[in-house]
């Protein structure tokens, strides 16, 4: 009988994490109990971390989820502080969760848990909840990531590090960051049938002949916006279509014709839109939290089959020759005017099959199959 998981993540919901991913595959064979977020930084006099604040406090404290877009085990809501300072925040941090959590667990009778956490913040609370052993996910660079109390983070995750006994990094620059002899690499995965089965065409995309370049995650500052508006106004021929909820304070794009924000949409629809545009984008700026990225869209992109235009960083490389890497206004145009042209020529369409294959051994099913060996041996 395999060991059962408690599982410290982000909100259950919205576009699902590799975390997600992962854990909906362990769970076929184990039970899981997952905790939505304690938070990476501690909230500001904003109208939106006071509504998550209040949201967080009176929510329910255990939900169990039936439906596609929620967990297929049970969620746990928890009110504590988050990413807390101080040593006696943090004690208080601790038992706030310990005593909201334990008659859960008790409740859930699960089998020599294993304390599964994506979130630093977790590490006080390791060895408190009766777990055999401690995996530590690190999917992001927290000294880098936007929108953390940095220091405060990386504190925790010093402890976390001690008190881990597998870490699983996410890319290979996170790979160095850990302790060789107890850290793994697990890149991220693609739900290959998903985004290479052909879909309909979403009813809100533009569909007047011309071509469309997509992306579709949050407008947050890793996108290089001063690269894109230039794209934008000097490529009036393209449609730039964007799909995710803006993180930032300000729209950051200028008034173009030739721009649709088409606002949030679920996972499942995204290949929807990603099959029938010409040209997925990934623009990111060129900073260390990038450096670090192995972004779940890079392995969704290649696996429609449609070109793909992306500034450079490093998860890109065993991928490289497929891809249309960037670093200029002209060379993005370029590239846009090459696919153009494919796309006019070809009788059918321009999807890549070859470009498609490569994903095809990185399936969310091969990756847990993986991870499953790793847990087993803790």
């Amino acid at each position: 009988m395999k060991p059962d998981l408690i599982v410290f993540g982000e909100d259950w919901g919205g576009l699902p994490s590799s975390t997600q991913h992962l854990i909906k595959q362990l769970a076929l064979t184990r039970k899981v109990v997952w905790i939505n977020s304690i938070g990476l930084r501690q909230p500001r006099f904003s109208i939106h971390d006071m509504k998550r604040v209040w949201r967080k406090l009176t929510q329910k404290s255990a939900v169990q989820a039936h439906n596609e877009n929620e967990a297929p085990f049970t969620t746990v809501n928890i009110k504590t502080i988050p990413a807390p300072k101080g040593t006696f925040a943090r004690w208080v941090a601790k038992k706030l969760i310990i005593n909201q959590l334990k008659p859960i667990l008790q409740k859930e009778k699960l089998n020599q848990p294993i304390l599964w956490t994506s979130l630093p913040t977790v590490a006080d609370v390791c060895g408190e909840l009766g777990e055999k052993s401690v995996v530590y996910y690190c999917g992001d660079d927290f000294g880098a990531l936007a929108g953390v109390d940095h220091n405060t983070v990386i504190q925790h995750e010093q402890k976390l590090i001690d008190k881990a006994d597998l870490i699983l990094a996410a890319s290979k620059e996170l790979l160095i960051k850990f302790p060789k002899g107890k850290t793994q690499l697990l890149t991220h995965g693609v739900d290959f049938t998903l985004f290479n089965q052909p879909v309909p065409r979403a009813k809100d995309l533009p569909n007047d002949g011309r071509p469309i370049a997509g992306f579709y995650g949050s407008l947050s500052d890793w996108l290089d916006y001063d690269l894109l508006n230039k794209v934008i106004a000097e490529n009036p021929l393209w449609h730039f279509v964007f799909i995710g909820k803006n993180e930032l304070t300000y729209n950051p794009f200028k008034n173009h014709p030739n721009l649709h924000l088409l606002g949030p949409k679920m996972h499942y629809h995204l290949p929807r839109y990603s099959q029938h545009w010409q040209a997925n984008l990934l623009p990111f700026v060129d900073n260390e939290q990038i450096k670090a990225c192995n972004p779940l869209k890079l392995l969704e992109y290649l696996a429609t089959g449609t070109p793909i235009i992306s500034t450079s960083f490093p998860a890109l490389v065993p991928y490289i020759a497929e891809i249309h890497t960037v670093n200029s206004t002209q060379d993005f145009t370029t590239h846009l005017n090459n696919i153009h042209s494919n796309w006019l020529n070809s009788s059918v369409n321009n999807k890549n099959t070859q470009q498609a294959a490569l994903t095809k051994k990185h399936t969310w099913q091969a990756k847990a199959q993986q991870l499953d060996v790793w847990l087993e041996a803790l």
